[in-house]
């Protein structure tokens, strides 16, 4: 991480004032995310300088975020460790920093009244409870996406025939990436209770009691019935439970139920927190939580997550059974603007939750074809960087496009570069156009493009898809019609070119 005679993050650390003009400091999956005591003397010059710096945003307040890639982590700890040195040796107040102890929902809460998104902050905040219960399990996504896919690619040459009966250690193999999805409620659970304050594992205790085996137990007993579902085909258990009907739901895999129950969670904790005496919360506030809300989400919650998140899925099948041309071309062009607000989140839970329900998903096929636009446009601006000789731009560009085609993660793309020219959206878009005419021109015939996993769309990933091949062709097309237009027709104006040069 060095560079010259300091390191990244002892210069990103003098870019940003200091650890003394730091109040709060964490991270996400590609960007530092800071809250300074003053924006006004960060030096964006020296920050855009330093190698690893794909990009810097000023925010409302004085919010200031620096986008890393996938180093954020290591440049996250490497700035913690010198905030904490600075603190041992008298430097700085350990009361100035808060970084350990600081989360997203921290920095946002603080400047809540000058939102990004916009002036009704309820929105604002059901954005970011969505999106900061699903970005801490990010990594274990895409590495559990990455080992379907290795499956995909052993299967496709005939190597292993992961459809009918495997052997013992493929069985073994499959558990590695079944794990972070069939847990995946319990870990939406703890994000979700951490999001709002609420003891997360409180959370994830009260979503783990519907997958435990002794619930399981409950669809093969005497006493529970079977109802048939018309509209979706399949069957469900009824279970009567002291007298009282309880439907019965496999939750593995599902997101809804556990983001609508740790939102009546937090309620029921800070009632019960405010009328229990303090020196009684310990025993007493996570029991009276776990006897109300294990039967209320039994009950009542989870059945209704279910219902919504199955018919939200059946609603958009119907666009894409009866509109596919419709929906194969909304889907990349609606992503370029939901991603870098974070709107993307209610369709990333669908998927997850389509797979859930329906046993494959229709949504990840478009949406990669928004992911490769926005990787061409930036092989695009790499090339012209390249073309000019462009060290700053080079080092950007190629750091942004390695995240994007082997981790499937936009972000440094769009805050690194996309975000900052006027003319890169003008130039993607049309990508976006092109592969969605394209998938849904080839798609049509095979019903879309489906996928029987939660796949990061980059490059490793191509194998999930299926049809492979008209996946293929249109992810190739929105990558090389930006990538075309950005190196032949800029993607600065002249004002930005001029100002980029000096």
């Amino acid at each position: 991480m060095s560079n010259g005679n300091k390191s990244s993050a002892e210069k990103i650390l003098e870019g940003v004032g200091g650890a003394g003009n730091i109040k709060f400091f964490t991270c996400c999956a590609t960007r530092l995310r800071f809250e300074l005591n003053d924006n006004s003397i960060v030096d964006k010059a020296a920050l855009d300088a330093i190698p690893e710096v794909m990009g810097c945003i000023p925010q409302s307040g004085e919010r200031y975020q620096i986008v890393v890639g996938g180093g954020v982590a290591t440049m996250h700890s490497a700035i913690q460790q010198l905030i904490e040195n600075q603190a041992g040796s008298g430097t700085t107040s350990t009361n100035e920093v808060k970084a350990d102890n600081a989360s997203n929902d921290d920095i946002k809460a603080s400047m809540r009244s000058g939102g990004v998104r916009g002036k009704v902050a309820w929105v604002d905040g059901f954005f970011e409870y969505l999106s900061d219960s699903f970005r801490p399990i990010l990594g274990i996504l895409l590495g559990a996406s990455l080992i379907i896919a290795l499956c995909a690619v052993l299967d496709a040459l005939h190597i292993v025939d992961f459809r009918g009966d495997k052997s013992a250690g493929w069985v073994f193999v499959d558990s590695m990436w079944h794990t972070v999805f069939y847990f995946l409620p319990i870990m939406v659970a703890y994000n979700a209770s951490k999001k709002l304050k609420v003891d997360p594992w409180l959370g994830a205790a009260i979503m783990g009691a519907l997958m435990t085996p002794e619930f399981q137990k409950l669809s093969s007993m005497a006493s529970t019935t079977s109802i048939k579902d018309t509209t979706l085909g399949t069957v469900s258990h009824v279970a009567d439970i002291f007298g009282l009907s309880m439907q019965l739901n496999d939750y593995s895999g599902n997101v809804f139920v556990p983001l609508i129950m740790v939102a009546v969670l937090a309620v029921l904790y800070r009632f019960l927190k405010k009328i229990i005496p303090e020196n009684l919360h310990m025993v007493f506030v996570p029991f009276l939580s776990l006897i109300i809300m294990i039967p209320l989400t039994a009950f009542l919650i989870g059945p209704l997550g279910v219902w919504i998140g199955t018919y939200l899925g059946l609603g958009l099948a119907w666009l894409n059974t009866n509109a596919p041309f419709v929906f194969a071309i909304l889907i990349p062009l609606l992503y370029p603007f939901l991603v870098p607000l974070g709107l993307h989140w209610p369709l990333n839970a669908l998927m997850l939750m389509n797979i859930q329900t329906l046993g494959y998903d229709f949504i990840q096929g478009p949406m990669g074809v928004w992911n490769f636009a926005c990787f061409g446009a930036t092989a695009g601006v790499l090339l012209i960087s390249l073309r000019e000789k462009d060290k700053t731009m080079r080092q950007t560009a190629s750091g942004a496009l390695a995240a994007g085609l082997f981790g499937g993660i936009s972000e440094p793309s769009l805050y690194g570069i996309h975000l900052r020219f006027k003319k890169v959206y003008s130039r993607m878009l049309p990508g976006c156009l092109a592969g969605g005419l394209t998938i849904a021109i080839l798609g049509s015939q095979y019903g879309g493009i489906k996928t029987q996993a939660f796949a990061f769309t980059s490059l490793l990933t191509i194998p999930v898809f299926n049809p492979m091949w008209v996946y293929a062709v249109s992810i190739a097309v929105a990558f090389i019609v930006p990538m075309l237009l950005i190196y032949f027709f800029d993607y600065r104006t002249p004002e930005e070119k001029a100002a980029h040069k000096e």
